[in-house]
């Protein structure tokens, strides 16, 4: 039975007082936002540069304290059953069952999963942390070993 591993993806975690004060600057940053809604909407200012402004705070706003509450983090995670990774701190979690994994390619900078029936999903790792790509080729290689899934080595992808 394979047990559980977590691989982040991120840098370096932070402490809880960097997270608490996300929090914290992500609702100053909605309070201004609603003080400029209130008071943009009644100057004669551009209404076109005062929604711009409105819109990065609440977004900006909306990202830290998301990102204080730890909504954000970046992993690469196997279970039992699945493979699930998130490689962009704001879109959702790519969840894969064993059994829908048609066969694995491994490439330098990347993993392609192509599953049955569908197309495929590219995990990309970029080239800012390159002491995660090893880790991750090796959680890949052995989960694909158990569940006896057709897993290829590229050299280059072209």
């Amino acid at each position: 039975m394979m047990k559980e591993n977590y691989l982040s993806l991120d840098p370096h975690d932070q402490q809880g007082i960097m997270k608490i004060l996300q929090v914290i600057f992500g609702i100053i940053c909605i309070a201004v936002t609603l003080y400029y809604i209130i008071t943009g909407i009644r100057s004669d200012q551009s209404r076109l540069t005062v929604w711009i402004g409105i819109l990065f705070l609440l977004i900006f706003g909306i990202y830290l304290i998301l990102s204080g509450l730890g909504k954000t983090k970046k992993y690469f995670r196997t279970r039992q059953n699945s493979i699930s990774f998130k490689q962009h701190s704001v879109l959702p979690a790519v969840s894969l069952l064993a059994s829908n994994i048609e066969r694995i390619e491994i490439y330098p900078l990347s993993i392609k999963f192509f599953i049955k029936g569908r197309n495929k999903f590219i995990f990309r790792f970029g080239i800012s942390y390159p002491e995660i790509i090893d880790p991750v080729k090796q959680e890949v290689i052995g989960f694909a070993g158990s569940k006896n899934i057709e897993i290829e080595i590229m050299d280059e992808e072209i």
